[in-house]
């Protein structure tokens, strides 16, 4: 993964978008001290749970559930 400095972005940032929104993620550093990450919307994190039916067989929901009084 690259480390671009800040400037650099700056100047090259239309280029730069399309390479991470290709895949290529970077890093943007600021005096050398890397500040943000770079990544394509639709590029997977590794590592994150994903939420929906994170609970499956922890709970119950009783059938009558929906039922007042």
């Amino acid at each position: 993964m690259d480390t671009i400095n800040i400037h650099e972005a700056k100047a090259h940032l239309s280029r730069l978008v399309d390479k991470a929104a290709e895949g290529e993620s970077f890093v943007i550093a600021k005096s050398g001290k890397p500040l943000v990450k770079v990544t394509a919307l639709n590029a997977s994190i590794s590592g994150q749970m994903q939420r929906l039916g994170f609970m499956i067989g922890q709970i119950t929901v009783p059938d009558d559930f929906d039922r007042m009084g």
